[in-house]
């Protein structure tokens, strides 16, 4: 299953540099990296990153992940999908922009 992480740009820029993404401030502070499923990603967007320019959003197989993925509920009662450990690049498959729409929502596939 395909999963989304969306996050700023340098953030991306800086993990490329290095070869792996440790997770956002948010991530960080809650010990695991927070991704979304597509159906999920356009209220994480809403909620989490209204307003926010020079978005990307990161496409992810899940499966590749192996253990260190987990879904465990969260908004709503929905399981989201949390990975416990950095993100290597190259399990990326995809990066897309993320312009905001007209309502300030960052457009995100899903």
């Amino acid at each position: 299953m395909r999963i989304y992480k969306i996050l700023a740009r340098t953030e991306w820029t800086a993990a490329v540099a290095v070869g792996r993404f440790e997770g956002s401030a948010a991530d960080r502070q809650d010990g695991y990296i927070h991704f979304s499923t597509g159906p999920q990603a356009a209220e994480t967007a809403r909620k989490y990153f209204m307003g926010q320019r020079d978005l990307v959003v990161l496409e992810v197989e899940g499966d590749v992940l192996g253990e260190a993925l987990k879904w465990e509920p969260s908004r709503g009662g929905d399981l989201f999908p949390h990975l416990y450990g950095p993100l290597t690049a190259g399990d990326v498959l995809a990066v897309r922009e993320a312009p905001l729409r007209p309502d300030g929502v960052p457009r995100v596939p899903g």
